[in-house]
């Protein structure tokens, strides 16, 4: 590839499509590795191999193109001939290596660090398939080999291909850059046809897509193929919305075949008096219409999403300044009243909107699980399907990027350490093959992603001394709780696996999914069953961008606190707090004692409220632990656009229990605490 393509929208359209067609082609395999290849999955397959192929070849990714050749030839043997008894897993050991090959290409190219691989182990792979498969009986035998090599007819070779055909292509609404789809029609059609031309001529020319969009792409060429060939393979064009294909004559041919009339006016066969008749639309007729539903779907880069993001939170802290301005206050002002409530209503309906522009469903990140669960059971030699369920669920998209890795670590735990090998489960009067269950659902403000299995579930004693071994322990273990036993596993550095493995014993992982769910602002929980198995529980934001939340102050400080962790607040009476015998100042409510914190020490902020009796408690809970916080008063609650901490404060401070800042409708700086970091700090 050269550099010159670098950044250009034909290679944000190529990386873009490709990856698109990996997922399809993945679930393909994945849903039929089991149950056989259908003659309708085989024909998809082929399509998207050979799609990739010409968009690859037409970038100059040869190793691509390459690979994806001998992939269409595999399956091009497969769709001709008789499926019965073929080694479907096989066949589909091979595709996931190609699968994961072209993905590391696309990879490369898209990071700008291109550097071709060599898929010629592969290729040779296939290829020795490819004729153990022609060598199994008259069924496979080879017919003809592709789109590329041209028919013979009659047992004789043309000089001038035989068929002569007008086609007319038009693409779908809103799928841009018409020209290149169009010019990337051609470069496909260059290898099985000859005597082309096309109306617009100059393609590389974008202000044809208009052109495009408007009246078709016109094209006339000449092929070996006959129609049903020709028809298959035009209608293989990505975002194709209709295909009108004519066979012409070679007096046709010559008179149309320049695509526009001494005027310059298009003309085709299909609007010339005295052209062809037009054939009847079906098997027997030499005219087919496809025609796609039509989607008004827009795809659009997602820095533009977090443009407009942004852009929509600095116009909610914008609206809380004018209508909180200090200027106002004490002032009657019924008109302003009346629009700033308009304003008010307006600005939310823009939010909600655009927050659902951002969601995206968890069906293609669980997809991709499936994938993980099937090469581990394999290496493992074990047995475990993937359930999933509430996939349709959505988050915002830049929750999805924070939780496909911890997703993945907690699948691979499940078919690593739960799932038991096979003949252990049938001693324990299991089902040989296990089931690792994949669940969410939406809890008001947060979604709950479950990861379960029926393994063999979580040794408490083991945990408990590998903890004790490495100083982990926080309280004495008699006193510990199972669901605070079972968390031991989050903590840096703890593992319970002896022998080190491709996938666990390095003490690594489990406290990587802890962090990186807590630092958007989420949480973990662990629970299990000895001998029927472990359910770990996500719970995560739907958003990271604007929350509720209740401003509290502090001496002369402000901070802000998720409403979504409030559990209550009050003012405390003068004989419900006390000093535990290690010197913790304690509360009690309604017969439990829960830990108190200072903010004014904390943080060291001078205050002149230090009596509990005089301030506010508000109590906060996360992992189901709770929290005391008490502050001078609270402000009231609003809702926040959430930024980034300082460099500074992030990387040299050190300071903990703060999530993030915002900005005050009054110009005001407010800090965000972190509930996780307070209680677990």
């Amino acid at each position: 590839m050269g550099d010159s393509l670098k950044n250009e929208p034909l290679l944000d359209m190529y990386l873009f499509e490709t990856e698109q067609l990996l997922e399809q082609l993945e679930q393909l395999v994945l849903n039929s590795e089991n149950d056989g290849f259908t003659k309708e999955t085989i024909d998809e397959i082929f399509r998207i191999m050979h799609t990739i192929k010409g968009s690859s070849a037409m970038m100059a990714f040869v190793a691509v193109s390459n690979l994806a050749h001998s992939m269409e030839d595999l399956f091009y043997i497969l769709r001709n001939g008789d499926n019965d008894g073929i080694n479907s897993s096989y066949i589909s050991d091979l595709v996931f290596e190609g699968i994961d090959f072209i993905k590391n290409e696309v990879a490369k190219a898209r990071s700008g660090s291109y550097a071709e691989g060599d898929p010629s182990g592969l290729i040779a792979n296939i290829d020795a398939f490819i004729h153990t498969l022609k060598s199994d009986g008259p069924v496979h035998a080879q017919k003809e080999r592709d789109f590329a090599e041209p028919a013979q007819k009659n047992g004789m070779d043309r000089d001038v291909p035989q068929y002569a055909y007008q086609a007319i292509l038009r693409f779908e609404e809103d799928c841009e850059m018409e020209n290149i789809r169009a010019y990337s029609v051609v470069h496909h059609l260059k290898d099985i046809a000859s005597a082309i031309s096309h109306v617009p001529e100059d393609l590389l020319n974008n202000d044809c897509s208009e052109d495009i969009r408007k009246n078709g792409f016109l094209i006339f060429f000449r092929s070996e193929l006959d129609y049903g060939r020709i028809q298959e393979f035009l209608s293989q064009t990505i975002f194709l919305k209709d295909l009108s294909l004519t066979e012409l004559d070679d007096e046709q041919f010559a008179r149309l075949g320049g695509g526009k009339d001494p005027a310059g006016n298009i003309v085709s066969a299909s609007n010339e008096q005295s052209g062809a008749e037009k054939k009847p639309i079906g098997s027997a007729g030499k005219e087919v219409q496809l025609s796609s539903g039509h989607q008004n779907i827009l795809s659009v880069d997602v820095t533009k999403l977090d443009k407009l993001m942004d852009l929509v939170g600095e116009m909610v802290i914008a609206e809380a300044m004018v209508v909180q301005n200090p200027d106002l206050a004490g002032l009657e002002l019924e008109d302003f009243q009346k629009a700033a409530q308009r304003l008010d209503k307006i600005t939310k309906e823009i939010q909600d909107m655009v927050m659902s522009i951002r969601m995206v469903s968890l069906a293609a990140t669980f997809q991709k699980m499936k994938r993980i669960v099937r090469d581990m059971c394999k290496k493992l030699e074990k047995e475990a399907n993937l359930v999933i369920v509430g996939e349709e669920t959505e988050v915002d998209k830049n929750i999805i990027e924070h939780i496909s890795d911890p997703l993945m670590h907690l699948v691979r735990n499940a078919v690593d350490h739960e799932i038991e090998p096979v003949q252990e489960r049938l001693a324990a009067g299991k089902d040989r093959c296990g089931t690792i269950t994949l669940e969410a659902r939406s809890a008001g403000s947060d979604v709950l992603i479950t990861v379960r299995d029926d393994g063999k579930g979580l040794d408490r004693d083991r945990i408990l001394k590998k903890a004790r071994e490495k100083g982990l322990l926080f309280k004495p273990e008699a006193e510990m709780t199972d669901r605070e036993v079972y968390n031991l596993i989050l903590l840096p550095g703890f593992s319970t696996k002896d022998d080190v493995t491709e996938y666990s014993g390095r003490g690594v992982g489990m406290d990587v999914v802890a962090n990186n769910i807590e630092a958007i602002g989420g949480s973990v929980l662990v629970d299990s069953t000895p001998g029927h198995g472990t359910v770990i529980t996500l719970k995560i934001p739907l958003t990271l961008a604007i929350i509720d939340g209740m401003n509290i102050k502090v001496g002369k400080a402000i901070y802000t606190l998720p409403t979504i962790a409030i559990r209550e607040s009050f003012r405390p009476n003068a004989g419900d707090t006390f000093t535990d015998p290690e010197g913790n100042e304690m509360i009690m409510v309604r017969g439990e004692c829960y830990p108190i914190l200072r903010l004014h020490q904390y943080y060291g902020i001078h205050t002149d409220i230090t009596d509990f009796t005089e301030g506010i408690i508000i109590m906060v809970e996360h992992d189901d632990r709770k929290l005391c916080i008490f502050a001078d008063e609270l402000l009231g609650q609003q809702q926040i656009v959430v930024k980034t901490l300082p460099k500074y404060i992030r990387n040299f401070k050190k300071v903990k229990g703060l999530a993030g800042c915002t900005l005050l409708g009054d110009g005001n700086i407010s800090l965000i605490l972190d509930i996780g970091g307070l209680i677990n700090g």
